[in-house]
């Protein structure tokens, strides 16, 4: 019964059907296993690298459920999918490495602005005031005109970028 509903019997081990079926081959298996194996690497990655190789339902792959893979490595149910559905999609590279960010956010500040945030902040603080703060920096700037509005915190990155 199980044969039938999983597949075909490999050595008394039923293969399930899949959507995202992993079959890792030769050399792909033993790049994981010296990478698990050596241990020198995030632990993510190393995670990521026995799941695939939990989950290969290759010539001998261990081809064990998601369920199962989970409760042994001490994952969620769901990293496992999408690390399989990662492999399958887009490769072992992919599965294995965090992905960059896919969002870019557009400068608030212009080289000119920047330029004028430094020189005020190298300047002398308003009266009163033993040095500059971020929301002063910010307020002093709409006030200048420089920008019509700007945070203390988008102050305080282009500081941190360019100091």
């Amino acid at each position: 019964m199980l044969a039938a509903r999983y597949g075909c019997a490999r050595g008394g081990v039923a293969l399930r059907r899949t959507k995202h079926a992993v079959r890792l081959s030769d050399e792909q298996r033993a790049r994981l296993r010296t990478l698990v194996g050596r241990g020198a690497a995030p632990a993510r990655r190393l995670t990521h690298a026995r799941i695939l190789l939990k989950a290969d339902q290759g010539e001998g792959g261990a081809a064990w459920s998601d369920a199962a893979i989970a409760g042994a490595l001490e994952v969620h149910p769901a990293t496992v999918a999408r690390v399989r559905q990662q492999f399958v999609a887009e490769g072992l590279d992919a599965a294995l490495d965090r992905r960059a960010p896919r969002r870019e956010y557009a400068r608030k500040l212009d080289g000119a602005q920047e330029a004028h945030l430094v020189a005020l902040t190298c300047g002398t603080p308003p009266a009163g005031r033993a040095r500059w703060s971020l929301r002063l920096l910010a307020d002093e700037l709409v006030r200048l005109e420089v920008v019509d509005t700007i945070s203390h915190e988008t102050v305080r990155q282009t500081l941190q970028q360019t100091i």
